[in-house]
């Protein structure tokens, strides 16, 4: 399978390490997917003319994720400050809201459009603002879009009738929360909802048939990107022909490798400055 994510990226700041990582939803799930055995991925978006932008374009170059239709605008790229909690779990503390993506719009052209076409996938979130893109990119393409925990009825009524598959970040619902929560976003017009529970797995509602799976064991370094890992390994082994039961499975063993290693997908870099 061929996948674009298209939209967000930002380099995390690990400030107990004074060290940086590639990150964002759309650039995470690109190169994961890459990793967990797509034939193809790419990224588009918005990265800033810094060293963090150099890095970030750097670690998808070396993770074999095109990048010739990425945008870089004179200013910040995304940057994300994370920092140990009292557990040892790693936090968001700050951010510079997204950088030069928050002060310029991603428009898609006509040659952005042709290029898109040859994926058999794009990827996106509500991180990435490409909402009003999504009734022409769903023409050419099945969409994926990532929810995380902050969506809002609105958003579901403008996003989901356009997606195939919605990621949701569910660990709060009650089990009645659950099903009429599937009832009501299938009825907007989404085959695909698969709700991240924490530790207590995954559950997925594919056109009302409900499948679970466990998370993995792992020795837990970093959960940061574990989910984007999951996103990544899920959609990969499906649109590679495997079932979804084994898809979920191979998708929660990805998450917890994921959970080995700094970062979504490793390639620190120390700070200078």
């Amino acid at each position: 399978m061929k996948i674009i994510g298209i939209g967000d990226s930002v380099v995390d700041i690990y400030q107990d390490r004074n060290e940086m990582f590639p990150g964002g939803n759309a650039l995470n799930v690109a190169v994961l997917a890459k990793q967990s055995g797509a034939e193809a991925a790419a990224y588009i978006g918005i990265i800033g003319t810094d060293v963090e932008g150099d890095h970030i374009l750097d670690s998808l170059t070396k993770n074999l994720v095109d990048t010739s239709y990425v945008r870089r605008a004179v200013g910040e790229s995304g940057k994300a400050y994370v920092d140990l909690n009292v557990d040892g779990d790693r936090i968001f503390v700050k951010s510079n809201k997204g950088g030069v993506q928050a002060k310029l719009k991603l428009n898609l052209a006509e040659d952005d459009y042709e290029y898109i076409k040859s994926f058999d996938l794009v990827h996106t979130s509500l991180y990435s603002h490409l909402d009003e893109e999504l009734p022409l990119l769903k023409l050419h393409l099945p969409i994926s879009y990532d929810f995380s925990n902050h969506f809002t009825n609105e958003l579901l009524e403008k996003v989901c009738p356009h997606i195939q598959f919605a990621f949701i970040s569910g660990s709060d619902f009650t089990e009645v929360e659950l099903e009429e929560f599937f009832l009501k976003i299938h009825g907007m017009g989404t085959p695909f909802i698969i709700i991240t529970r924490g530790s207590k797995g995954v559950i997925m509602s594919h056109n009302n048939k409900r499948y679970q799976q466990g998370i993995e064991e792992a020795n837990v370094i970093d959960t940061l990107g574990a989910g984007d890992s999951f996103i990544a390994g899920f959609l990969t082994n499906y649109f590679n022909g495997v079932s979804i039961k084994e898809s979920l499975k191979a998708a929660a063993q990805i998450a917890a490798r994921t959970c080995e290693v700094n970062g979504a997908f490793g390639h620190g870099k120390q700070l200078t400055f």
